[in-house]
C-alpha cells in the first residue's frame, strides 16, 4: 500500500514561492484577529453572505444547482427542499453550520468524517451515507468531442478504511507535535483525501469541508467570513489542473505536491485579502451612498448588486439599491441588462 508517512514532508526544502504565501497568510491572519476584536458584531453579517456563497458554490462545482432565491431560502433555514439537488444543499449547509458552530469538537478522526458525510445526505435516501466505498471510483474528464478518459484510479475500497484511518493519524501526530506548519500539511492531507476518494459519492464537496474545518482547528478563520469555496468555484480549471499534477506519481510515492499546495495556499491569501477589504468598508464610518461609492472603486470590470452587497454587509439591500440610482443618475456609474442581468461598470 501507499506510503503515508508525513514525517518525510518536513524533510523537504520549499521554494520561495511556498514560504513567501505562509509568511503572507499568517501576517493575514494576525490582521483578522485584530479586526474581529475592534468590530465583532458588524463583521458577523459576513458569516451569513459566505455561509450562503459556500453552499452555493461547492454544489454547485459538482453540478448541483437551484436559484439565487432557493439558495438563500435554503441556507437562511426558511423553506423545505423541493428535489435532490436542494436536499444535497441543505446537507451541505448542515455541515457547514456544525463546522463553523462546533470545530473545536470535532477530532480528526475516520468516524468522525463518517459522521459528517452522513449528515451531508441526511435529507435522502442514501444507504452508502457515512460509509467508505464499496465500489471502485475513478476520476475522469469528458472532452467536448464526447469522449471520456480516466485521469487516475483512486484506492480500491478494501484499502480505503485502513488509508483514512493512516492520514488521519498521521495528521494528528505531527500536528500535535509541531512538525510541519499547518499550513503545509492541511492541503498535503486533503490532496491524500482526495486520491484515496473515499466515498461512493461526495468527495469534492467533503474535501471543502474538511479544509474549512482543518484552518478552523488552527486558528485560521477565514472560511467563516469569506467563501473558500466560491474562490475554488470561480477558478475550478486551475484547482484541477494542480489536483490532476499533483497526483502522477502518487502510488509511487513520488508525486508532487507543490502544485495543489500552492494552489490551496493562493486561495487561503486571496480570502484573506477580501475580508480586508471587507473591514476597511465597515471600519470607517460613512453614508450608505459613500460606502457604496468606496465599494464600486474597489471593482475595475463590470459588477453586480450582489457583488456590492459583498463588500457591504453592514447596509441593508435597499440602501444598497439606493445608492446604486443615485450613482447613476450623477453619471459615476453606468447601469446595464434588466433583472438578474444587470450590471454596473464605473465611468470615471
Amino acid at each position: 500500500m501507499r506510503d503515508f508517512n508525513y514525517s518525510k514532508i518536513k524533510e523537504k526544502k520549499w521554494d520561495l514561492e511556498i514560504l513567501g504565501l505562509v509568511a503572507a497568510i499568517y501576517k493575514e491572519a494576525g490582521k483578522q484577529e485584530m479586526y474581529l476584536k475592534q468590530r465583532p458584531e458588524e463583521l458577523e453579517k459576513l458569516v451569513e453572505i459566505a455561509k450562503i456563497q459556500s453552499t452555493e458554490a461547492s454544489n454547485a462545482i459538482e453540478g448541483i444547482v437551484t436559484t439565487n432565491s432557493r439558495i438563500r431560502q435554503l441556507v437562511e433555514e426558511k423553506t423545505a427542499p423541493r428535489n435532490r439537488d436542494e436536499q444535497e444543499i441543505i446537507g451541505y449547509r448542515d455541515v457547514l453550520n456544525i463546522i463553523h458552530e462546533s470545530f473545536d469538537a470535532i477530532p480528526i478522526t475516520q468516524n468522525y468524517i463518517l459522521q459528517l458525510h452522513k449528515i451531508l445526505y441526511s435529507y435522502m435516501e442514501n444507504s452508502m451515507a457515512g460509509r467508505t466505498k464499496n465500489v471502485q471510483n475513478y476520476i475522469s474528464a469528458t472532452y467536448p468531442d464526447g469522449h471520456s478518459e480516466t485521469l487516475f484510479t483512486p484506492l480500491a475500497p478494501y484499502e480505503t478504511p485502513e488509508a483514512l484511518d493512516k492520514i488521519c493519524e498521521e495528521y494528528n501526530r505531527v500536528i500535535g507535535n509541531a512538525e510541519i506548519d499547518p499550513l503545509i500539511i492541511i492541503p498535503v492531507f486533503i490532496h491524500d483525501f482526495l486520491c484515496i476518494h473515499p466515498f461512493n459519492d461526495g468527495n469534492g464537496r467533503m474535501s471543502r469541508l474538511l479544509t474549512t474545518l482543518l484552518l478552523h482547528r488552527n486558528g485560521f478563520y477565514v472560511g467563516k467570513y469569506i467563501s473558500l469555496e466560491a474562490k475554488i468555484e470561480k477558478n475550478k480549471d486551475f484547482y484541477y489542473a494542480s489536483l490532476r499534477q499533483a497526483q502522477t506519481g502518487w502510488y509511487e510515492n513520488d508525486e508532487d505536491k507543490l502544485p495543489f499546495i500552492k494552489y490551496i495556499l493562493g486561495t487561503i491569501l486571496s480570502a484573506y485579502r477580501d475580508f480586508g477589504e471587507r473591514f476597511a468598508l465597515v471600519e470607517e464610518k460613512l453614508s450608505a451612498l459613500d460606502t457604496v461609492r468606496r465599494a464600486c472603486l474597489n471593482k475595475i470590470s463590470r459588477f453586480t448588486k450582489q457583488d456590492i452587497r459583498e463588500l457591504c454587509p453592514s447596509l441593508s439591500l435597499s440602501s444598497i439599491e439606493g445608492a446604486l440610482r443615485k450613482l447613476v443618475l450623477s453619471g459615476e456609474l453606468k447601469r446595464e441588462g434588466k433583472g438578474k442581468n444587470t450590471y454596473y461598470y464605473r465611468l470615471g
